[in-house]
């Protein structure tokens, strides 16, 4: 199924939801934390992809100052940057896979 069926799907699930044609399904898993990532990691990552903390900042969707911040060790990311980083490190293809990047 691709991304685009996928969400139609979730979507059309939704509707039928809202109008009482079907209960809502309920799942059990664990959610990890996603892992924290200090100053050196996230540098080592950004040079990985052979970008300047401009380009990584515009990857990322933060600012050049947050990137430039990160690497200092004055800030650290939170949240979904932290997830986002997490999942480039293990399959750094996805950039071009889902054309965050262009080859």
């Amino acid at each position: 199924m691709s991304v685009y069926e996928s969400i139609l799907q979730g979507l059309n699930e939704a509707v039928e939801y809202q109008k009482g044609k079907i209960n809502a399904r309920t799942a059990k898993c664990t959610v990890n934390p996603a892992p924290e990532f200090d100053a050196d990691e996230i540098k080592e990552i950004r040079l990985s992809f052979g970008m300047t903390q401009m380009t990584f900042a515009e990857v990322m969707g933060v600012s050049v100052k947050t990137v430039e911040a990160w690497e200092a060790g004055t800030n650290k990311p939170i949240g979904s940057a932290r997830r986002f980083l997490s999942v480039i490190k293990a399959d750094p293809s996805l950039l071009v896979r889902f054309n965050i990047v262009s080859a």
